[in-house]
C-alpha cells in the first residue's frame, strides 16, 4: 500500500477508490503525469509540486489528470493575479486575524455523518467597517489551507452553512458582483476541495436576488449542490443530521462558539492584545485538528432512508414581508 495514502481508515480507502477512482497502484505515476504537465505553463510559478500537493489536486478532480492540472494552475494563477491578497497570508494578519475572531469562518470540531468537515458563517456579523469582504475570504480561503491538509477530508470534502438571519439590503448591497465573482473563482475554480453542499438557510429575498445575479459564474455542479431552506431546518436536517448541528440551526450541540477556529490557527492561549507568527501549517494546528472529535462521522452513523437529493427542495412555506417563496434549482 503507498505511503500516500498512510493515515486514511479503510472506509475512506474504499471511498477513495469508488468515488474517486484512485488507485494506490498507480498514484505515483498519476502524480508525475500532472507534475510533467507543468512545462506547459512557463507563465505560471508553480511554487509546490510536490507527492502530497498534487495529491489533494487530484483527488478534488477524480484522478483526471488532465482536470488535475487545469486545477493546480488556477490555483497559482489566481495567486499570481491576486497578489495582495496572500502577501501576508497567516492567521495572524491584522485582516485575517479580526476576520477570525468575528466568526469568518466558524469551523466546527465535528464532521458529518458522511466525514465531511462543516464551515458556517453567520453573515448579519458582517460588520465592513471592521472586515472588508476581501478580509474574509483570506480568512475562509487560509482555513481552507489548514483544513485541506488533513487526507480524509480531501475525500469527504466539505459543507457550507450560511445562515442570512438579520442580514441587511444595506449589507448585502455591499456585496458587488465584482466580489462575489472574485469569492467564486477563488472557491469554486482555484481551490482541490470538494464541496458536497452549500446551504442557505432563514435568507431574506433579496439573497435570492444576489443568486440570481451569481448563477451565471456557477458551474453546473456547484449549482445542483447550493441549497435554499428558507426558515425550514427540517430541510437542512434531512441532509445533516440534527446530532452534527449546533442549537442555531436546529441541532442537538451547545451553540457555535465564534472564537473556537481562531483559537484553533492563533493556539490556545490566544487572546485579543496577543500577536501571533504561526502560519497556517503550525504543528500545533496539526495536532489539534488531528485528535477532531469524529462522533457524527460514518463509523458512529447510519444514512438516513429520507434524504432530499439536491437541488430538488422545494417548500409551500407562507411568506413573511422579508422573504418570497423559494427558487427551485437546476
Amino acid at each position: 500500500m503507498t505511503h500516500l495514502q498512510a493515515g486514511l481508515c479503510p472506509e475512506t480507502k474504499e471511498k477513495a477508490r469508488l468515488e474517486l477512482n484512485e488507485n494506490p497502484d498507480t498514484l505515483h505515476q498519476d502524480i508525475q503525469q500532472v507534475r510533467d504537465m507543468v512545462i506547459t505553463r512557463p507563465d505560471i510559478g508553480f511554487l509546490r509540486t510536490d507527492d502530497a500537493f498534487i495529491l489533494r489536486f487530484l483527488r478534488a478532480r477524480k484522478c483526471n489528470q488532465m482536470e488535475t492540472f487545469k486545477l493546480l494552475s488556477q490555483y497559482f494563477h489566481y495567486r499570481q493575479q491576486n497578489l495582495d491578497m496572500f502577501k501576508s497570508f497567516k492567521a495572524d494578519e491584522p485582516g485575517i486575524k479580526r476576520a477570525l475572531m468575528d466568526g469568518f469562518p466558524g469551523v466546527l470540531e465535528n464532521l458529518d455523518q458522511y466525514g465531511r468537515k462543516i464551515l458556517i458563517l453567520f453573515a448579519s456579523n458582517w460588520d465592513e467597517s471592521r472586515n472588508s469582504f476581501v478580509d474574509i475570504l483570506r480568512a475562509i480561503l487560509l482555513s481552507l489551507e489548514v483544513l485541506i491538509e488533513d487526507p480524509e477530508l480531501q475525500i469527504n470534502g466539505f459543507i457550507l452553512i450560511i445562515d442570512w438571519s438579520n442580514f441587511s439590503f444595506k449589507q448585502a448591497s455591499k456585496l458587488t458582483p465584482t466580489i462575489l465573482k472574485l469569492a467564486i473563482e477563488g472557491l469554486q475554480d482555484s481551490f482541490p476541495a470538494r464541496f458536497g453542499g452549500i446551504h442557505f438557510v432563514n435568507q431574506p429575498w433579496y439573497i435570492h436576488a444576489l443568486y440570481t445575479i451569481i448563477k451565471p459564474f456557477l458551474k453546473d455542479k456547484t449549482r445542483k449542490r447550493i441549497f435554499l431552506h428558507g426558515n425550514n431546518l427540517n430541510s437542512l436536517h434531512q441532509l445533516i443530521f440534527p446530532e452534527c448541528l449546533p442549537s442555531e440551526f436546529g441541532g442537538t450541540l451547545p451553540p457555535y462558539d465564534m472564537g473556537t477556529w481562531a483559537r484553533t490557527l492563533l493556539g490556545p492561549d490566544y487572546n485579543d492584545e496577543t500577536e501571533y507568527t504561526h502560519t497556517y501549517n503550525a504543528l500545533h494546528v496539526k495536532q489539534v485538528l488531528g485528535n477532531t472529535e469524529r462522533d457524527c462521522s460514518p463509523k458512529h452513523m447510519k444514512r438516513s432512508q429520507s434524504v432530499v437529493e439536491p437541488g430538488t427542495l422545494k417548500h409551500e412555506e407562507k411568506d413573511d414581508e422579508n422573504t418570497q417563496p423559494l427558487l427551485a434549482l437546476d
